[in-house]
């Protein structure tokens, strides 16, 4: 399932098979030393290996960092990246993770969470899709429940722009062109449950995904996605955004209708109304699509 405006691919890059991308995995810890060394296994068991693994670390006082080098020495060539600094919160530390990595794919694991099995990367980037898209995204499995999803549940399958625009795709199961990304821009800090969320919306407007099926990760629940955690600036900000992002006009009557739209996101980052359907209609021809 592909979704968005025509993908902006490399110049003169077409599909070889058996031919992939090289990617960058960034993972941001912070007194990870219980989940790690899983976190890391399921990378070195992969049949794909043109990766690195980008750690950033926001000053762990437990064993995370010594965890992380003994697995170094023992995995011989994996290419580990590790890097300690102050950060403002995870996505803070994604961001400076991005800045050093050099692959051609970006993808972004939890340190609490792990690849599904040994061969999600080369089922993701071995597809013509890693040509003709900026953005590749699949499901996660669940590991405990989170407030949008009940453990064991498989999450969630393909979205359109109107279940896009009510809950997000999972962090560990897209995967993002690296040169498109950058264009894009970086993850808001401000937003310290749903940047990720916001990141996203940015790159639906301007970008091309494409629905893979395949279970890319076990997502654990617990952590700050998978939590019942406010985030009032994205809530507060999130129309603004959205009319930004994929530029309507503020004048279109439409917009200025007061039940156009509803309840804007609560405070977990989960939507249960935000427009009717004339609105998605709107925004999908803008895009190009119709849905």
């Amino acid at each position: 399932m592909v979704s968005g405006p025509e993908p902006r691919r490399d110049k003169g890059k077409e599909f070889v098979p058996g031919v992939m991308p090289s990617l960058s995995i960034i993972i941001p810890t912070f007194n990870s030393a219980g989940t790690i060394r899983r976190c890391l296994s399921s990378i070195y068991t992969q049949s794909f290996t043109d990766y690195e693994i980008i750690i950033q670390d926001g000053g762990s006082s437990d064993r995370t960092l010594e965890l992380i080098k003994e697995f170094g020495q023992e995995s011989l060539g994996v290419k580990i990246e590790l890097r300690q600094e102050p950060d403002r919160g995870p996505y803070d530390a994604m961001n400076k993770g991005v800045r050093r990595a050099t692959g051609e794919w970006f993808y972004f694991l939890g340190s609490d969470d792990e690849l599904y099995d040994e061969s999600v990367l080369s089922k993701i980037l071995s597809r013509r899709e890693a040509v003709d898209s900026d953005v590749l995204y699949g499901n996660v499995q669940m590991v405990g429940t989170a407030p949008w999803a009940a453990d064991g549940a498989i999450y969630d399958g393909p979205f359109d722009l109107g279940k896009f625009l009510k809950s997000n795709i999972c962090h560990q199961a897209i995967f993002y062109r690296a040169a498109f990304a950058r264009e894009v821009g970086s993850y808001n800090p401000s937003y310290v449950v749903c940047a990720d969320w916001d990141f996203n919306m940015r790159c639906w407007a301007k970008g091309r995904f494409s629905y893979v099926d395949v279970l890319v990760a076990r997502f654990y629940a617990g952590g700050i996605s998978g939590k019942n955690l406010p985030d009032p600036q994205f809530a507060a900000d999130f129309t603004k955004n959205v009319i930004h992002y994929f530029n309507i006009s503020p004048n279109d009557p439409p917009i200025n209708t007061p039940s156009s739209f509803g309840r804007r996101p609560d405070d977990a980052g989960r939507a249960s109304r935000i427009t009717p359907r004339r609105i998605f209609r709107a925004l999908a021809r803008r895009l190009g699509f119709a849905r």
